[in-house]
């Protein structure tokens, strides 16, 4: 465990160390202020359509930087040829797997939670309320499926041969299963056998991230979701994560490092 967290503190200093993080979130945060300082026909309403949009910008944010981060791990440490030392401490290649997921979910928590402190001040500067539970259960649903778009985007890295296929595969199943994930289901009943089986097959197998977004409670000011929901979910995002990363050591261990 040790060696783990030793590779997923570099891992954080790396994040930090990169301008991404500060770029998603000065554009963020400029478009933002430049939508809050408008008062559109003095309608109050128009607060939920603003937290709306900076929700969606953080939801941006968050995937770029989790899938960008997490694809350019693995390959870095073979081109900068790096691999063999840590290797050599000694580090397991499944300690080396542990350590870079655990580094790049951590260093997203970190980016959501200045993501989500910003988006309150922005909130409650507006609104003069701030529903915490409800807030709480946004920040942790959404780090949690970035548990499951991390693991993905690691297992993506040692099956492509580059960073960029890597993450632009990853960001469009990303986007797939969030738009489309939820109505597979129905779309199978519509198609006539063999294509039924398996859409059905790709619906039940796919983590539906499309559940973590509760973006709603927050837009809304709605009441929290039932606690055993959210730990559900948690323990959902929890399973396809472990489940991805074993998937992932079973490449890994079988490659060449060279």
């Amino acid at each position: 465990m040790s060696n783990a967290l030793a590779v997923a503190s570099v891992v954080v200093k790396e994040l930090y160390r990169r301008k991404d993080f500060y770029v998603l979130f000065v554009l963020t945060a400029v478009i933002t202020l430049l939508m809050g300082s408008l008062n559109f026909f003095n309608d109050d309403k128009i607060v939920r359509y603003l937290k709306e949009i900076c929700l969606l910008l953080i939801w941006i944010s968050a995937l770029v930087i989790a899938v960008g981060t997490s694809a350019r791990q693995i390959p870095s440490e073979r081109e900068n040829r790096t691999v063999f030392p840590l290797l050599a401490k000694p580090i397991t290649r499944g300690q080396l797997i542990a350590g870079k997921f655990l580094g790049c979910w951590l260093a997203c928590g970190l980016a959501l939670f200045v993501f989500y402190l910003f988006f309150g001040v922005i909130s409650v500067s507006r609104e003069h309320q701030l529903p915490m539970a409800s807030y709480f259960q946004a920040l942790w649903l959404h780090w949690w499926m970035l548990g499951v778009v991390v693991a993905m985007a690691l297992l993506g890295s040692v099956v492509f041969a580059a960073p960029s296929s890597n993450a632009t595969i990853c960001l469009l199943v990303i986007l797939g299963i969030l738009l489309l994930g939820r109505h597979l289901n129905k779309v199978a009943v519509q198609l006539a056998e063999p294509m039924s089986t398996v859409v059905y097959v790709v619906y039940f197998a796919v983590p539906h991230l499309e559940l973590f977004d509760v973006r709603d409670l927050v837009v809304h000011n709605w009441d929290p979701i039932n606690w055993l929901v959210c730990g559900g979910a948690t323990l959902y995002a929890a399973v396809y994560a472990v489940l991805l990363l074993f998937v992932t050591w079973i490449f890994f261990r079988r490659q060449p490092l060279a």
